[in-house]
């Protein structure tokens, strides 16, 4: 390179001081003579999803090195959704998302560094990781940590491997009656064996497949789970690349362009992932300044099948996904079935390139064929009408095939219809309505798994419809609708329904509607006293933007 950022703290006599501290870290001459790589590690000890990443970052810096540049570290945090689901906490997991981009952000431009491997795990730091990236346009590779592996017990005579999901159902299981105290804590006990993040195609392994479709994770690095042998390849694989685009000067907004995120919001709908995609695939367009709705997730659904067979609407785990062939070989699938657009990525070779690698593992039945699907169309569904005219999410995962009338079940907050759920006062039919749980009104937009898990331990799943202004998890499934926008805080739809509300839910017309004079709940409407936690949640509900717009924090950005 004849010129690089880290100039700016490396070259001429006025940045002696500067050279000087540096020097005290370590690097010589030669290290301050080469592009300075940030090395930031999401890396702690609170979950399992991250707990390992200290350990792959030393592959990662030693790529770094062979790669002819510099590695310097940083740490920012992580919120495991896991640990915080149902409480309190669960409102700081999605403004983590932004507390981690503004935190990469804040590290590489106040050192003038020329590119970024950035080591994630938990659900937010993935997007995070691709939205710092998008808002510097640096040179930049995303390393994924990997799947954890599953757990195994033997539960009622039955060997049977389990993970994280089937804990939260197992809750709504023992609380119906149907499983004992005792029974409970065994599957607690074995559900997760070590390091690496949520098994199924959760919200995590639902970003790391579609931040690989948009070019910023290298292929195939992300597949081996988190103990793997071969996931320190990987590493000084990510680091390596990470000096080359950093001495050619490719940046992040090279890679993250309309078709490359059509393509990973195929990988989303394909796969059957997270309802999260839609929100977090959105914050990373508006961060690169990507033209990107929240429509292109339906108008996917309807053309493309799910061609994965994986939880939580499926039978198999990450692992058996890499043990099948890997993203490479649902990349493939997807490629002869002319669903997606090649386009570059950060491996140096084009999409299609990195697809045409893949090699099937003979009689697996993971992955299937385009014509020969899992499902036939996909899984997720965006719908309007009186009750979100801005637009909500449905994981269809097979139960919303025709429409759903209910009766409305008003709860101001999770904690009111997980407790009403617990006590067995849902019924088949009901429309459970949870609202100011939206980014502004929570704030912070919780995840819904306790509630929904608890529905399907108690075997409603598909029986009863879930409406939030919240969020669902990655793991969730049943009928449930997420992101309904304007949320109640912003005075929506949502928060003028009522307990005994006709509510009908037309996931083929994509709509929801409630038979109420509108007009007159309007006319009656008292707006909620905002809910006020102090601190940099005040500060969140003041700047977020709507989920349809991906609960953005930059003002710039912001209608």
């Amino acid at each position: 390179m004849t010129s690089k950022r880290s100039d700016a703290i490396t070259k001429g006599a006025a940045k002696a001081p500067a050279r000087a501290m540096l020097r005290a870290t370590g690097l010589g001459d030669k290290e301050l003579d080469q592009p300075i790589i940030a090395v930031v590690n999401t890396w702690s000890t609170v979950t399992p999803c991250n707990m390992h990443l200290d350990k792959l970052a030393e592959p990662v810096r030693e790529g770094v090195r062979a790669g002819g540049a510099t590695p310097v570290d940083f740490n920012t945090i992580v919120v495991s959704d896991g640990i915080t689901m149902g409480g309190e906490g669960m409102r700081a997991s999605l403004i983590s998302r932004e507390v981690i981009a503004d935190s990469i952000e804040l590290a590489v431009r106040g050192h003038s560094l020329d590119a970024a491997v950035i080591l994630v795990g938990c659900d937010k730091t993935l997007p995070a990781a691709a939205m710092a990236l998008a808002r510097m346009d640096i040179p930049g590779v995303i390393f994924y940590g990997g799947t954890i592996m599953p757990g195994h017990c033997k539960f009622r005579g039955e060997e049977k491997d389990i993970s994280i999901q089937d804990v939260f159902e197992a809750v709504g299981a023992h609380s119906k009656g149907d499983y004992s105290d005792q029974e409970l804590d065994q599957i607690e006990r074995a559900a997760c064996p070590g390091a690496g993040a949520c098994g199924g195609q959760f919200t995590a392994n639902t970003m790391a497949m579609a931040l690989a479709f948009l070019g910023l994770a290298p292929i195939g690095a992300g597949d081996p789970p988190a103990i793997a042998e071969e996931k320190a390849a990987e590493g000084v694989r990510c680091g390596k690349l990470a000096a080359q685009l950093a001495n050619e000067g490719k940046t992040a907004r090279q890679f993250i362009t309309e078709k490359s995120m059509r393509n990973a919001a195929t990988s989303v709908v394909a796969s059957g992932g997270s309802t999260n995609a839609v929100l977090h695939l959105t914050a990373i367009a508006t961060e690169a300044g990507v033209p990107f709705s929240i429509d292109l997730f339906d108008e996917l659904s309807r053309t493309t099948p799910v061609i994965s067979n994986l939880k939580p609407g499926g039978q198999f785990l990450a692992k058996d996904l890499y043990a099948a062939g890997g993203v490479r070989l649902f990349g493939k699938q997807l490629m002869e079935g002319g669903k997606i657009e090649d386009a570059p990525t950060v491996s140096g070779a084009s999409l299609f390139e990195e697809f045409g690698k893949a090699e099937a593992t003979p009689g697996q039945q993971v992955v299937h064929s385009v014509a020969e699907p899992f499902k036939e169309t996909g899984g997720l569904r965006i719908l309007y009408g009186e009750v979100a005219p801005e637009g909500a999410v449905l994981k269809t995962a097979g139960y919303a095939d025709k429409p759903f009338e209910g009766v409305a079940r008003v709860f101001e907050g999770e904690e009111a219809a997980f407790k009403a759920i617990s006590a067995g006062e849902i019924k088949e039919g009901d429309v459970v309505v949870i609202r100011y749980e939206g980014p502004k009104g929570g704030p912070g937009m919780r995840e819904m798994l306790a509630v929904t898990a608890a529905v399907a331990g108690q075997g409603l799943a598909g029986k009863v419809a879930l409406i939030t202004d919240g969020r669902f998890s990655g793991a969730s499934h049943g009928f449930v609708i997420g992101h309904v926008a304007p949320e109640a805080a912003f005075g929506g739809p949502i928060a003028l329904l009522q307990d005994g509300d006709k509510i009908t839910i037309d996931a083929e017309a994509r709509r929801i509607d409630a038979d109420i004079d509108w007009d007159a709940r309007r006319a009656a409407y008292q707006p909620k006293k905002p809910h006020r936690m102090g601190g940099v949640f005040d500060k969140y509900a003041v700047l977020v933007s709507s989920a349809s717009k991906g609960a953005v924090t930059i003002q710039s950005f912001n209608d």
